[in-house]
């Protein structure tokens, strides 16, 4: 058994950041698709995007993980924020030096490069982007608002702890494979016998969420920026159907699916996010929201593909202050 240690530079916890990053929730989740029995909590989402994924270059895909579940480590880079965007690390990946990308694809696969593997290094790379890229159109987009809001969430909670239980507190709560002791931060390595200590002075160590490990893991080189990956709270609930409780005089005007558009469009949202949400058709969703419009309860504005809805005045006042 491994462990890495991180030493934070004088116990200052101004050196604990959190971040969420899109991308390794997207290559994260690439565990589900080879081991979806391990990953139960995400059948639904499964489920949902099967017909998505089979028009997906799967082939490079799954290369991208191995029987023991681990993924290229340039593919998982440190995030710099809770804001983090997918083209951002997208370019990020395609500026990786050759010989990374090169070195850690083959000890991927030990055993040998599997078929998407063998071809020049610049064209595996081209592939594997463009397959990301469309993992992420067809499989996450549509769900990332949902995904984003869980994460958050957990960041938040996580500095709730800190500011009433203190560091220590706060470490331990974030998986039984992580403790902190005396300024050193300890993260159980699974099946790794690497034994590693470095500090974080100048780079500080950054907290990941993320909705596609049951544990935390860290990366297996002294050489990489200090990162913890752990699991988020609140998993379970993520694909469950979202009932926003619209109040009585409310749905007696404008009936029960409306009022609770209305009552869930306080922030702004998509017909395709809505219709995800509250696992309803879009056309259904669509339909209402043109009456509501229509009545100059919500306004509407278009952002890159898509429509985003959002509360009026008039819809607010007819909401009132408890929704």
């Amino acid at each position: 058994m491994g462990w890495m240690r991180y030493e934070l530079a004088g116990m200052d916890l101004a050196d604990v950041r959190f971040a969420v990053s899109p991308l390794n929730e997207l290559v994260l989740s690439l565990r589900t698709w080879r081991e979806p029995g391990r990953y139960p909590l995400h059948l639904p989402w499964l489920r949902r995007t099967q017909e998505a994924r089979s028009r997906l270059d799967g082939e490079m895909l799954l290369a991208l993980t191995n029987e023991v579940l681990w993924t290229p480590d340039f593919l998982t880079p440190r995030p710099r924020s809770p804001l983090t965007r997918i083209d951002d690390e997208l370019a990020a990946v395609a500026a990786t030096p050759d010989g990374v990308v090169a070195r850690e694809l083959a000890a991927l696969h030990p055993g040998g490069r599997p078929a998407p593997f063998r071809d020049p290094l610049p064209r595996v790379r081209r592939r594997l982007l463009d397959a990301l890229t469309a993992y992420w159109d067809a499989c996450f987009a549509p769900y990332w608002p949902r995904m984003r809001a869980v994460l958050q969430a957990d960041v938040v909670h996580r500095g709730a702890v800190i500011s009433a239980r203190g560091a220590g507190a706060m470490f331990a709560d974030l998986s039984p494979r992580v403790s902190f002791a005396d300024g050193v931060v300890s993260v159980r390595l699974g099946s790794s016998t690497t034994d590693l200590r470095r500090p974080t002075t100048g780079e500080g160590l950054t907290l990941v969420p993320t909705l596609f490990t049951g544990g935390a893991s860290a990366p297996i080189s002294a050489e990489e920026p200090p990162m913890i990956m752990y699991g988020v709270r609140g998993t379970g609930t993520l694909w469950q159907a979202e009932r926003h409780v619209a109040g009585a005089a409310l749905v007696a005007v404008l009936g029960r699916a409306r009022a609770g558009l209305l009552t869930a469009l306080e922030h702004p949202a998509s017909s395709t996010e809505l219709a995800r949400r509250l696992d309803v058709t879009t056309s259904a969703v669509n339909q209402h929201l043109r009456v509501l419009r229509d009545a100059g309860l919500l306004t509407s504005a278009r952002s890159g593909r898509s429509v985003l809805y959002l509360r009026s005045e008039v819809g607010d006042a007819l909401v009132g202050p408890t929704g």
